[in-house]
């Protein structure tokens, strides 16, 4: 009778009276409140009138018993009143209704989605009879706010109390498990479940299968998976097992068998498991098998949704398959996938990532629901680029949407000007970052300190780390392998001695990034034992790992030992890629190695499908000119499928110059004229050719057009270091303090050397003035005299490290090794091309350079 007369009360609209007769027999109706509450709306009801009334009513003195408040408070969960809860539960004080099971239930419920989850855990804690349906709720309640270690330590209390927990609160608490990497907990649940019986229940096992494969223990997840019955196996648990096998790395093996069982089973794939499959294969990096799974989900005749989208659009961006990417736009428009802000975002980036600004500024612009991370992946695509006016005005624009910018925001202007080399402008940025209440964090300092190293401002990097270092934030190893980037220039050596201690003491030394890093440093700086000491070390090598080892090797002449390792690596079924080759080929080039040089370009094709960059070009066309092959090399030019640059000239006009083949040298000449009008290391070499062949006239020629085009040749410079400090020496400037010891020493030094055969080459003086002022100028050479400091002050036999910012001249190479022979010492030269290892009067480079 009661739900006639309210179903006509609501069919006339009066929905005062539908409410009052719904109250009056409360306790008959009680139970139909769910479907009360359905007819109401549907009717067009507002749910607060509902307790507009109860107030009504209850301030005229009707007594309401703890289901209609329990009720009432229902529907100010639902409306999130918080104010009208708050008065509700002061009635309940008042009326001695606190001690109610059920409705502390509901208190717990409504203050943690109205209020917060520590209000619900403050009612839970007042209740003096603590319930199993309680415990149940509470521990709900937070997982539901994700306060995972708060629930297992209520779980672990209300064991203590024996309380009994639900099946679905068991498998709420395995996922939890899952969630924080708690095996031991996640173990103690799995044996709870086999106590109480548990094990039964599919949506349990299945959390536990989940829970095991996040703790990386998959075995125990496919044990758990077979210990099922057959017909309790849902889809569910096939795709938890799926997701198993795609978090272990080995779904490729197993997929096809893993459908075959499922066929055999009843079961069919559905769109989550293709999505897991997706996802798995996104995560271990194997994104040509994303796109297969892809068609595959396609031709299975399922409609991708959006996770599926987002997982082919991850894989596009990696492979660079833009042309695909436009397709998956057409499709995604065409089911109205727009509206997913992930599927926009992915989409704002695969735009952003193929450098189509343009485009990804529009799918921006007809996002129908955007978030930060929508916002952050068009600013990261601007502010990469440089366009810093646009960035401002979509941080403008941002905020003028009511988004707050976020830290990953504003590292995306950090990593923008750091990359730029604005460091100023990036430092800005930094406290900017600290005014607006957030505090930077590790990547914030990282991406400042690789401005730094990229754009060669080194000291920058370091005095970055110290800031970052007293501001008490931890490195991890992507900072270190930006500073030991910085510390490849060999003045900071020491430096990055420091560093290698550094990640030493935060035990992250091994990790391969790091490692690989310092083979590089190492190498750079000249230390090649120490680089192939770290680099045997590594237990799992990888490509770069390799390719650092052998450029090592390359850039000091050892080409045997470069191909050595080449040979070692495809042993390990490694494939090479074009940096290998590259430094195959400078290996063989540093080393005069020429039929291996021939054979390794050759294979680049033919083995590897590898197609030769400029870079590989270039090494060959020095290998042929360093062993006197200049026609060859000029035919090599004459024939690339790609036109030559400065590179390529440069590098036969350097061979031209050793062979003294003035023809070739001045077709090199007038190309890089007009290649690089204003560098002057070319009309330098093309001087110190026409000298050697005393051609004045082409010398005082190329004099006269520098100075008629303005083109001055930079400082020379060499220096040395002493004890932690750099002697600099220069053609030009403030002399050196010691100035007059040194030549002292060098002149006892020449007379030295010349009793062991030594001869000045007086063609590396480019003037036209008598023998004796040739040999004081080549007296004056900058690497001489920091190679005559550094034995002065050599201890305890270390090597002599000198570093010079242009090639090294022959004359000063033969010094260099008369000097190793005579006073039994190790110099290891730098120059603009290469490194030069002077021992027992020999050189590693074998006179190739």
């Amino acid at each position: 009778m009661d739900g006639t007369i309210m179903r006509y009360y609501l069919e006339f609209g009066d929905f005062v009276s539908a409410i009052k007769v719904f109250f009056a027999g409360f306790a008959r109706n009680y139970l139909l409140w769910n479907s009360f509450m359905k007819e109401f709306e549907s009717f067009g009801g507002d749910p607060f009138e509902i307790l507009v009334v109860f107030n009504e009513l209850h301030s005229k003195g009707v007594e309401f018993d703890s289901k209609a408040f329990n009720f009432v408070l229902k529907i100010c969960l639902a409306l999130r009143e918080l104010c009208v809860g708050l008065e509700i539960h002061a009635c309940l004080i008042k009326k001695g209704f606190h001690d109610d099971i059920h409705l502390n239930c509901a208190l717990i419920n409504f203050y943690e989605k109205c209020w917060s989850i520590d209000k619900a855990n403050q009612v839970f804690h007042e209740t003096p009879y603590q319930e199993d349906f309680l415990w149940n709720t509470i521990v709900m309640a937070n997982l539901r706010s994700e306060k995972w270690k708060n629930a297992l330590e209520l779980f672990g209390n209300m064991q203590r109390v024996s309380a009994k927990a639900t099946p679905g609160i068991i498998a709420k608490m395995l996922q939890a498990c899952g969630k924080l990497r708690a095996l031991n907990e996640g173990k103690q649940l799995h044996g709870y479940a086999l106590r109480f019986g548990l094990v039964s229940n599919t949506v349990v096992c299945n959390s536990i299968i989940s829970m095991y494969s996040k703790n990386k223990r998959f075995k125990l997840a496919r044990a758990v998976f077979d210990s099922m019955e057959v017909r309790n196996r849902d889809l569910w648990s096939w795709n938890s097992i799926i997701s198993s096998y795609m978090d272990d790395g080995c779904l490729s093996d197993a997929f096809d068998i893993i459908v075959e069982e499922m066929k055999s089973s009843g079961i069919k794939l559905d769109t989550i498991t293709w999505n897991s499959v997706l996802s798995g294969y996104v995560l271990q990096g194997s994104f040509e098998m994303v796109l297969t799974s892809f068609r595959s989900l396609c031709n299975a005749g399922f409609e991708p949704d959006s996770c599926s989208v987002t997982s082919a659009l991850k894989a596009i961006i990696e492979l660079g398959f833009f042309k695909l990417g436009k397709e998956i736009h057409g499709y995604i428009m065409r089911s109205n996938l727009n509206c997913d802000v992930y599927v926009s975002t992915a989409l704002v980036d695969m735009y952003v990532k193929n450098d189509c600004l343009e485009k990804a500024h529009a799918v921006f612009r007809h996002a129908k629901n955007k978030n930060v991370c929508t916002w952050n992946s068009l600013i990261s695509g601007y502010s990469f680029k440089g366009l810093f006016d646009d960035t401002e005005k979509l941080l403008n624009q941002m905020e003028e949407e009511g988004v707050k910018p976020d830290l990953v925001t504003w590292n995306c202007l950090v990593s923008g000007y750091s990359m730029r080399g604005r460091i100023k402008e990036a430092l800005a940025v930094m406290n900017q970052i600290k005014s607006s209440g957030i505090t930077p964090n590790v990547v914030s300092w990282t991406a400042l300190i690789s401005g730094c190293s990229q754009n060669g401002k080194y000291t920058d990097a370091l005095q970055v780390f110290s800031q970052m270092q007293a501001e008490n934030v931890k490195p991890n190893s992507t900072t270190i392998c930006s500073l030991l980037l910085a510390c490849t220039d060999p003045s900071l050596l020491n430096k990055g001695e420091e560093i290698h201690c550094f990640s030493m003491k935060l035990g992250i030394v091994d990790d391969i990034y790091i490692s690989t890093a310092l083979i590089d440093m190492y190498s750079k700086a000249g230390k090649l034992e120490v680089a192939h000491n770290i680099f045997s070390k590594i237990q799992e090598k990888t490509l770069p790992c390799w390719n650092c080892m052998m450029m090592g090797y390359a850039i000091h002449g050892h080409g045997e030992e470069v191909m050595i390792l080449y040979d070692e690596m495809r042993e390990k079924c490694i494939r090479p890629d074009a940096i290998t080759l590259t430094a195959l080929l400078s290996g063989c080039k540093n080393s005069g190695l020429v039929d291996e040089g021939w054979r390794y370009f050759d294979s680049m094709q033919e083995d590897y499908n590898i197609i030769p960059t400029i870079e590989h070009y270039c090494c060959m066309v020095d290998l042929l000119g360093k062993a006197g092959f200049l026609d060859e090399a000029l035919d090599f030019i004459k024939t690339m499928p790609i036109k030559p640059d400065a590179s390529i000239w440069g590098a036969l006009l350097a061979s031209c110059r050793i062979h003294k083949n003035i023809k070739l040298a001045e077709i090199a000449a007038k190309k890089l004229f007009k290649m690089e009008p204003n560098n002057s290391a070319n009309y330098v070499l093309m001087m110190n050719l026409y000298s050697s062949l005393n051609q004045w006239d082409g010398v005082e020629r190329l004099k006269h057009s520098m100075i008629t085009l303005g083109i001055k040749s930079p400082p020379v410079w060499s220096w040395t270091q002493v004890n932690q400090s750099i002697h600099v020496f220069l053609t030009d400037g403030r002399p050196h303090p010691e100035e007059g010891e040194i030549y002292f020493e060098l002149y006892r030094l020449i007379s030295e050397i010349q009793n062991l055969g030594y001869v000045a080459d007086l063609n590396c003086v480019c003037q036209n003035i008598d023998d004796n002022e040739k040999e004081k100028i080549l007296l004056s050479h900058t690497e001489k005299l920091a190679m005559v400091y550094g034995v002065m002050k050599m201890k305890g036999g270390s090597p002599i490290r000198v570093v010079k910012n242009t090639r090294i001249c022959c004359d000063c190479h033969t010094v260099a090794k008369y000097i190793s022979l005579a006073r039994n010492c190790e110099i290891l030269l730098r120059d603009a091309g290469r490194f030069h290892h002077f021992k027992d009067g020999k050189c590693a480079c074998n006179d190739c350079w």
